[in-house]
């Protein structure tokens, strides 16, 4: 037991957390590329198309409790690994039933196809895995990078997949561009389970060595966060702190609505501005998601120097004066809808990357359980926000696109109240945790 060698470093912890995220969260743009050939095919109301673009959201966003307080009890590969396994049994279903019946496609079908999305949402659920996994294999003072890195490239994955399924849809087709995306979630799902590594005291305590000694040799390797060992008392403590429910109402706000509008942006050119789909995806992937994902590691970086909650307000105001741009350009003026999207998808970005450097902060010694209420209960935005969008479109036709923005002009409000009220009472302690 004492010649236990432990493999892996906070690199590798990195990349392999930030890849097996990657290739699951691709599902937030699940839908949104074929969502006017499906709303054609089985006759969607608006408020169908929002809750067939929201479903992956659902499992990928309630999912993340459990799943990350499941991290410290046993580390982070095992609960990865499972949400991506469930993830390619979702696509393998969809592509299966699209072989077999695309274009004909029943109304029925709508439910097993949404049945599909939840499954295939899985893989969205791994970001808050990921989060704690990286977060115990790097200190206090470079976790805000870290993460950063760990969800900006992971959060690539929507815009990308957004921005070539609708080129593959016109050059392959729909059908064979989801088995093509079924067997590169199936490849990765494999390539994670070989390579990933778990944070040294999860290592050490798989390999028998009791848990006091596990905690003094990973400290002595560089591991400054030591878990419960508890799932339940993971998400217990967690919840004692009032802090984390302040973050649950941030995220909802900023990546709830980064993974509603990734879905949405989509629909929305295409139906206010009559534009084909592919410049569609390009519009969504560079004015929005890609945007909101690379800018998330400045998020990260600019917190570690001047605070999370300071730069969750300033974020947070951009959402805000993007939502009343878009509401403003309506229907009718490109640019300033497009404006509107770019100030939308920065602030998101930013805020996602300040809200998660305050989860280890704010709750040093249950971040797992944290990461899993924020992460889970503040992605559901990504599943409520679409079908109220589509309510919208009901009530008010193709203005009702832009009008249904009003929907964040409230909720960016809220969200700049509470970061304010975080900000004098913690704004002066930046990197510093909050005792109990």
């Amino acid at each position: 037991m004492k010649s236990f060698q432990v493999k892996g470093s906070p690199q590798i912890g990195l990349i392999m957390a930030t890849f097996g995220f990657f290739i699951g969260f691709a599902a937030v743009s699940l839908y949104g590329p074929v969502a006017k050939n499906l709303k054609e095919i089985l006759g969607l109301s608006g408020f169908l198309l929002g809750l067939l673009i929201a479903a992956p959201n659902l499992t990928g966003s309630l999912l993340r409790i459990p799943f990350a307080a499941w991290v410290d009890k046993v580390g982070g590969k095992i609960p990865l690994a499972t949400l991506l396994m469930l993830s390619v049994i979702g696509m393998g279903g969809l592509s299966a039933l699209l072989y077999l019946y695309y274009p004909n496609l029943e109304p029925w079908m709508y439910w097993l196809i949404l049945f599909f999305g939840f499954l295939s949402g899985c893989g969205i659920a791994t970001f808050s895995v990921g989060i704690a996994q990286t977060a115990y294999w790097f200190p206090e003072s470079k976790q805000g990078f870290a993460l950063g890195v760990y969800a900006g490239v992971g959060n690539l994955a929507p815009g990308i997949f957004g921005m070539i399924l609708p080129f593959a849809l016109k050059g392959i087709g729909l059908t064979t561009s989801y088995i093509l995306w079924f067997g590169f979630l199936l490849v990765g799902t494999v390539i994670y389970v070989i390579f990933a590594k778990d944070a040294p005291y999860f290592q050490l305590i798989k390999a028998g060595v009791p848990r006091e000694e596990a905690i003094k040799k990973a400290k002595e390797l560089g591991q400054e966060l030591i878990p419960t060992g508890s799932l339940i008392e993971s998400l217990k403590n967690s919840a004692r702190h009032i802090e984390t429910w302040a973050l649950v109402a941030l995220y909802f706000v900023s990546f709830g609505g980064f993974l509603a509008l990734t879905g949405w942006f989509i629909v929305f050119w295409v139906q206010s501005y009559d534009m084909e789909v592919r410049h569609a995806g390009l519009l969504m992937a560079f004015g929005f998601s890609l945007l909101a994902s690379v800018i998330r590691i400045f998020g990260g970086w600019i917190s570690d120097k001047i605070g999370g909650e300071l730069v969750s307000i300033i974020a947070f105001c951009m959402v805000l004066v993007g939502a009343v741009v878009i509401m403003l350009g309506g229907n009718t003026n490109f640019s300033i809808s497009f404006a509107g999207e770019i100030l939308m998808g920065a602030g998101m970005g930013i805020a996602n990357g300040a809200v998660f450097k305050l989860v280890p902060k704010y709750v040093p010694h249950a971040t797992g359980g944290a990461a899993g209420w924020v992460g889970g209960l503040g992605a559901f935005g990504g599943f409520v926000v679409p079908p109220i969008l589509g309510l919208f479109v009901e009530a008010h036709g193709i203005l009702g696109y832009s009008k249904g923005f009003v929907v964040y002009v409230m909720l960016s409000t809220v969200a700049i109240l509470i970061s304010a009220v975080l900000w004098k009472a913690y704004g002066k302690e930046i990197n510093k945790p909050i005792e109990e």
